[in-house]
């Protein structure tokens, strides 16, 4: 049986991804086969694309690392589940089952990523080991699940394990309308912090409101430092969550307070960075970085969206065949939260 898939059988631009007919995966014993209903896309998925993550992969290749589906198929021995119950995929897992106790869950020796390390979710199915699958009882329509799994996990490690915040800090997030600093923000308020957030137009300042964050710091026209400052009585943010690098990194560090935490989180901005090691040295901030996340931190955003206290932020759907066009938005940051592939949409 064939399915519809968006594959990469070179890393380059856009136009790379391609929309074709390939084999459809059957269950080995202990995985189920998903139907998948949505797939999120992530600025990971961009960089992958490209080739600025790995050197190679085995081409060809599907990317994506979300997903919200629906069991179409049970493999032998797999208990627990039923066909056409609703689900979502873990962002991440070991490929063997004895491993799946190991925390933090990227410390495994077999964890892969969907997407990256093995086949994705930009198809209309995908195999998945039982362990790797949650249900699905957030009650949301599934194009909005599947702009939660990365994001939402990841929000949550960043903060609870890596950034240590609690209630009553002051947190700094840049790129707050991005997918991944909205959902930032809602995780740090829901946790009790107060959160600064970065943008680059009043428009997206908007979105960035809207997520819940207490100041906006238009970095277009404001000087991040000064506006930090100000905000914390001169002291410094508690938590710097850093989704930029670049030219941004030497900035964040100077934003946070003496003793405080700066956690690298992504690259938007570029992979290379410089700064003066002396404002790390005599104030002894620490520069953390995060990768991934752990099922705990899944499942308790999970939690934090069937309370309402964390809504899911989509900004638009597409068709499959139209993975190139959400990329080249992702790429362009003309998206304003989550950008969802439908692999059974026209």
């Amino acid at each position: 049986m064939k399915m519809k898939a968006a594959v990469i059988k070179e890393f380059g631009d856009f136009d790379v991804l391609k929309y074709e007919d390939i084999d459809t995966p059957k269950p080995r014993a202990g995985h189920l086969l998903i139907k998948v209903l949505a797939a999120g896309v992530n600025r990971l998925d961009h960089y992958i694309r490209k080739g600025t993550i790995v050197p190679e992969l085995s081409f060809p290749h599907i990317l994506g690392a979300d997903a919200a589906g629906e069991v179409a198929e049970l493999g032998e021995g797999v208990t627990g589940f039923k066909i056409g119950e609703r689900v979502l995929v873990a962002p991440g897992y070991p490929q063997k089952e004895e491993e799946t106790n190991v925390r933090p869950t990227i410390a495994a020796p077999s964890f892969a990523l969907p997407g990256l390390h093995i086949s994705g979710t930009y198809a209309q199915y995908m195999e998945v080991p039982v362990y790797a699958v949650v249900k699905d009882n957030t009650g949301l329509q599934p194009e909005e699940v599947a702009t939660l799994p990365v994001v939402l996990s990841t929000a949550v490690h960043a903060l609870k394990q890596i950034g240590k915040v609690k209630a009553g800090d002051k947190v700094l997030i840049h790129s707050g309308a991005s997918g991944s600093g909205s959902m930032l923000i809602q995780v740090a308020k829901a946790i009790g912090a107060d959160v600064a957030t970065t943008v680059r137009s009043d428009a997206k300042g908007e979105t960035a409101k809207k997520a819940g964050a207490d100041l906006i710091i238009n970095m277009s026209n404001e000087d991040l430092v000064e506006r930090v400052k100000e905000w914390t009585g001169g002291q410094g943010a508690d938590v710097v969550i850093d989704n930029l690098a670049g030219d941004v990194l030497a900035k964040s560090i100077e934003a946070a307070r003496p003793m405080g935490i700066i956690v690298a989180f992504g690259f938007a901005a570029g992979h290379e960075v410089k700064f003066d090691i002396r404002s790390l040295f005599f104030t002894q901030k620490e520069l953390r970085g995060s990768m991934a996340s752990d099922t705990e931190d899944l499942e308790f955003g999970l939690e934090l969206i069937r309370q309402g206290k964390v809504k899911a932020v989509l900004d638009r759907t597409l068709p499959l065949s139209q993975a190139s066009e959400a990329h080249r938005l992702i790429a362009n940051n003309e998206v304003s939260g989550n950008i969802v592939l439908l692999p059974w949409g026209n």
